[in-house]
């Protein structure tokens, strides 16, 4: 018996049914990257919307502004989603080498933003993996994200306001691109192991003692 089947004698087979079900839309194909959101219940939206499109990893560049999860606003959610914090400290900015990092993992850089070169959310291509990149409400993203990004996306808009809230802007971003995936059949989805490894994860985060368990376990 694995550690993962222990635990799982400790948890509902409803539970188990639910978690296995999300796990099987989860996906890493698309992932969200915020650059200095300085207003905490933003950020905190942005996870609950991840957990809700099921986009698992949440990347959050910390160059001015420290994230802190606001209850309120995640609900719970901020535990089944993988939340990645990137600080300058030591150094000028986070924000070059989170992006590079993420080159080397096969994301596109994908900024969003009106720019020169930006294309609708409707021509985006999601064939391959992509990192979509939101910045600041008053200043937007940065020159840095603007030099490393691949490419640029927009949200048509048909008002005189320029721009969304951030976590709106990113709720409708996740909500048109995800449908897309689905819809165009990309193979979107986590690999079995990936899958394995979640679901340790999140049966250790649901499970009372579940470290005190697993010495048990190791023990035996």
């Amino acid at each position: 018996m694995t550690f993962t089947e222990y635990l799982a004698t400790f948890i509902t087979d409803n539970k188990k049914g639910k978690i296995q079900k999300v796990l099987s839309q989860r996906t890493r194909h698309m992932t969200i990257v915020l650059e200095d959101i300085f207003q905490p219940h933003n950020a905190s939206a942005v996870i609950r919307t991840c957990d809700c499109f099921g986009v698992q990893d949440l990347h959050v560049i910390e160059n001015k502004f420290k994230y802190e999860l606001n209850p309120k606003v995640v609900l719970g959610s901020s535990k089944w989603i993988d939340l990645h914090q990137y600080s300058n400290e030591n150094k000028e900015s986070a924000t070059v080498e989170t992006l590079q990092k993420l080159k080397k993992k096969g994301y596109r850089i994908v900024a969003t933003t009106p720019h020169t070169d930006d294309i609708d959310l409707d021509d985006f291509d999601v064939s391959t993996p992509f990192a979509l990149v939101f910045g600041t409400e008053q200043e937007g993203i940065s020159d840095e994200v603007r030099t490393e990004a691949d490419e640029f996306v927009k949200i048509p808009m048909y008002g005189f306001t320029e721009s969304f809230n951030i976590s709106v802007s990113a709720a409708l971003c996740m909500q048109h691109l995800s449908f897309k995936m689905r819809n165009e059949k990309i193979n979107f989805y986590l690999s079995e192991e990936e899958r394995k490894e979640l679901t340790l994860k999140w049966y250790k985060r649901i499970v009372k003692s579940a470290a005190q368990l697993e010495e048990q376990f190791l023990e035996k």
